[in-house]
């Protein structure tokens, strides 16, 4: 092999060594952010989401089912859940006030509610308010996420009394 073969097959190898350490880097970098933002963002975000829904609501009829005057039949609004009680697993018994504001579910112990599990994420779901209703995010869990026995494919609205199950762990929002 000629000396201009090797020197060309080196220069090769140290580029792919490079691009292998920076890919690392900036990963390790990304994985950072995202956990700082779910950190930091839940709770600036929660007073403005509730803003909007009280001063963009319409007007509610005297008595449910009542007729509006645009014609519709306006429902009496739900009252947002405001626990979430552990059912079944480790924490069974357990029941966690919400307040109205986002809950990290997860093994790490950065989340809001810690569940040590095998079958557990560090960061596995995401449980956060949206006018009167909760909403559920699967978060790229290994194991998944699953509501009332369906695994999540999607962020999906979670009725008071839906079982949640996570890893060994079911948990019920309660009014």
């Amino acid at each position: 092999m000629s000396e201009l073969a090797v020197a060309a097959l080196r220069l090769g190898l140290l580029l792919v060594l490079w691009i292998l350490i920076i890919s690392i880097v900036s990963s390790q970098g990304r994985d950072l952010m995202v956990g700082r933002r779910n950190k930091v963002r839940p709770q600036a975000a929660a007073a403005p989401a509730a803003r909007p829904a009280s001063s963009t609501a319409a007007p509610v009829a005297e008595a449910p089912g009542q007729a509006t005057p645009g014609g519709g039949q306006q429902a009496a609004p739900r009252p947002l859940p405001r626990q979430l009680e552990v059912t079944e697993g480790p924490l069974s018994g357990q029941v966690i006030d919400l307040h109205g504001e986002p809950l990290m579910l997860g093994r790490a112990q950065e989340a809001d509610l810690v569940l040590d599990d095998d079958y557990v994420s560090g960061r596995h779901a995401r449980l956060f308010p949206q006018g009167s209703r909760w909403f559920l995010e699967d978060l790229g869990s290994t194991n998944g996420t699953y509501v009332g026995g369906s695994q999540l494919a999607r962020t999906v609205a979670v009725d008071p009394g839906t079982p949640i199950r996570i890893g060994k762990t079911v948990l019920v929002l309660r009014p």
